[in-house]
């Protein structure tokens, strides 16, 4: 059995360098189980109201946990990251901040607490409309090939502030590592989330969560698959400054999987994801960069009906 290493809410930091000293190694195929603070860093709490936003300090958000080095990872590899628990806290935060979201100061500041029933399965809006729950962690990534500190605000072909919400407990996503070691982080829990995030917030939340490492040496796709099995489908990711081009990234990816795995030509490839393919902007608000999934179901291959 893979050792399990346990990392607390203080072990984070703030920046994607991989420079920083791995504050624990493990063994691909290890687990590692994870208390990740909200995205403010404990800024805001379940008492918090509005007037709370007005000494948000904004260097401190959106931390994450780690670094782990992994041993015997190398610029090339893949990290797959499986999703074996994902549990949120009893209480969550959703804002609207000032100069932030998809609709930047079109409405004043606004703190919403929201009270987490995970037995329920809900969180109520008010007494009329209810959101089902189910938690994932917004902050995935490893370090960035590239020397300095990079924000956490953004995503990156490396992960980072993804936030697509289809990576739920099941899932599986697929890192490609750019330095020796990956050096892989976590945090950014949502309760849940639309597609887009487009105020900026989802339910943040403090989040328990347990990941399984597993190298993997020859891959052939290299821009974030997912295979959500629990939801039923592969998704490849598109990350970029232009929703066009990451896209295309994101079909293109797609395009391959279905040349790689299900033994398509690139033309059949692109017409089956013309009529089965969903492409989703999955994050639109970690200026300056935006992701796009292309989600496959797995229900049109027959050998899933066996």
């Amino acid at each position: 059995m893979p050792a399990t290493v346990s990392i607390h809410s203080h072990q984070n930091h703030l920046k994607w360098d991989n420079s920083l000293p791995p504050i624990a190694r493990v063994s691909s195929g290890d687990t590692v189980s994870f208390s990740c603070l909200d995205a403010s860093n404990g800024q805001i709490t379940a008492s918090s109201t509005t007037s709370s936003l007005q000494s948000l300090d904004f260097s401190r958000l959106d931390q994450i946990n780690g670094p782990i080095y992994v041993e015997s990872a190398k610029p090339g590899d893949v990290l797959e990251v499986e999703f074996l628990s994902v549990k949120h806290a009893s209480w969550g935060w959703t804002a609207v901040i000032k100069d932030f979201g998809l609709l930047a100061n079109e409405y004043e500041e606004s703190l919403k607490i929201w009270k987490l029933d995970e037995e329920e399965g809900y969180a109520w809006f008010n007494n009329q409309i209810r959101v089902p729950l189910d938690p994932f962690m917004g902050e995935i990534g490893v370090a960035r090939g590239e020397p300095g500190a990079w924000s956490t605000i953004p995503p990156y072909k490396t992960g980072g502030n993804i936030d697509t919400k289809y990576v739920t407990e099941g899932s599986r996503l697929f890192l490609p590592i750019e330095c020796e070691g990956a050096l892989f982080s976590i945090g950014d829990g949502h309760a849940c989330q639309g597609d887009g995030e487009v105020c900026g917030t989802a339910i943040e939340t403090p989040m328990e969560v347990v990941v399984r490492l597993t190298l993997v040496k020859t891959p052939h796709i290299l821009s974030l698959p997912q295979n959500n099995k629990s939801k039923g489908f592969y998704a490849t990711t598109g990350v970029g400054d232009n929703l066009l081009e990451a896209s295309k990234e994101a079909i293109r990816a797609m395009i391959a999987w279905l040349s790689a795995e299900k033994g398509l030509e690139g033309k059949d490839a692109y017409m089956l994801c013309s009529v089965a393919v969903d492409l989703r902007i999955t994050e639109i608000v970690d200026m300056p960069n935006f992701v796009v999934g292309a989600f496959c179901p797995l229900s049109i291959f027959v050998d899933r009906w066996i």
